[in-house]
């Protein structure tokens, strides 16, 4: 039976955790993941996990470690945030080519300089391409699914990769939230028994991990691992499937709120979808058919199932909390992507909000939804990519 309570994000996560009881996690502070990892800690310390914590000297070692970890055979979790993922950069595409199962929730925060404490997308953006399955997720109850659902994703003997579960920093992470705690038993056997794919410590069996690889089979191996990742949608469906049987709520791939015949779109990631769907049900009450897609699996990217979505709109917003400089924002080039296949296809605009964690307003939504409904209608598009929020 489901557990009613009032928690933050980084509670949520690190109670997800404790319920999931891994072998190993690599621990290293960083703001605003610190909450989570000191909790997990408590937990530790407590007896209520059996987990052996790692404490570290840098992001870069606790990936290290966990690397180790993993590849010995262990179910290994970490976390972190900003900096902490950039450092880690390096061991992060180890991870993945490795194909170490690693969870790790990443508590989304902008990049320095100048050093920002606060709430954007720019560190997992700029993993993207590390070979990490990321799940993102709005609220502090999407938070706690997901983690819960990563282990099946990634620890899958078809997939075998790593997963970051994505939460933006402060406003998901410390913010408190009712939501919904499923038994501990449930939890145990949804994850199940951690199984081992080529274990280090199998004496009997011995292998090697990262060999050198040159130019006879690197761009095969590659290749490879882009083929592993094409397998990861089914599963995540499949995994939510199963999830929504335990627990009643539904995932797929993202979400869409009242879009089946709308003409106006906004496609947002995490908790900025809340605040826009109260805002286009202002907009359906006067009559303008407005609707929304929110991203949960942005790799690997679904492109056909998100221009099917799209397809029947006029015109669509994507607004990236991170920016790309010199370039569009890297959501909007990934649903750009999408569509481009597509013979009719939306007018697409792009509008760059909330760096490092500036607000983001009902004002903010309701301008660019006027701004959809006029190209709709025909009008100008005045400029493809702007920054919405910002001081003059």
């Amino acid at each position: 039976m489901a557990k009613v309570v009032a928690v933050t994000g980084n509670e949520a996560c690190a109670n997800a955790l404790r319920q999931v009881n891994p072998d190993v996690c690599g621990i290293y502070p960083i703001t605003p993941q610190t909450d989570m990892m000191q909790r997990y800690a408590s937990f530790i310390s407590d007896g209520k996990v059996d987990t052996e914590a790692i404490l570290v000297e840098s992001e870069h070692s606790s990936m290290s470690a966990c690397i180790g970890a993993s590849a010995a055979g262990g179910r290994v979790i970490t976390a972190t945030s900003s900096q902490g993922l950039a450092l880690m950069w390096e061991m992060l595409h180890i991870a993945s080519g490795d194909r170490l199962p690693i969870i790790m929730p990443v508590v989304n925060r902008a990049l320095s300089a100048p050093l920002n404490i606060h709430g954007d997308h720019s560190d997992a953006m700029g993993a993207r391409d590390t070979g990490w399955i990321q799940i993102w997720s709005e609220n502090a109850q999407e938070a706690y699914d997901n983690t819960i659902q990563a282990f099946r994703v990634g620890e899958h003997m078809d997939i075998r990769l790593p997963v970051m579960v994505c939460l933006d920093g402060f406003i998901i992470s410390h913010s408190i939230e009712r939501m919904e705690y499923l038994e501990d038993a449930e939890v145990k056997n949804f994850v199940g028994e951690f199984k081992n794919l080529y274990p280090l410590l199998d004496l009997e069996k011995p292998k090697s991990y990262g060999p050198l690889i040159l130019t006879d089979l690197y761009h095969e191996y590659k290749r490879a691992q882009h083929e592993v990742m094409l397998k990861v949608k089914d599963v995540v469906l499949d995994v939510a499937k199963d999830f929504e049987k335990m627990s009643g709520r539904k995932y797929g791939l993202f979400e869409t709120y009242r879009l089946e015949d709308a003409d106006i779109a906004l496609v947002i990631l995490n908790s900025a979808a809340g605040t826009s769907k109260d805002v286009i049900d202002e907009f359906r009450n006067k009559g303008i058919k407005a609707g929304l897609l929110k991203p949960r699996l942005f790799r690997p990217f679904p492109y056909e199932e998100v221009a099917e979505a799209l397809k029947n709109t006029k015109a669509v917003c994507v607004l990236d909390r991170s920016d790309s400089f010199g370039g569009y924002g890297p959501l909007f080039m990934e649903i750009s992507s999408a569509l481009y296949q597509l013979k009719e296809r939306p007018v697409l605009i792009n509008k760059i909000y909330g760096l490092g964690g500036r607000d983001y307003l009902p004002s903010h939504a309701e301008l660019v939804l006027n701004e959809l409904h006029g190209i709709a209608q025909g009008g100008k598009i005045n400029i493809i990519k702007e920054y919405i929020g910002v001081r003059e």
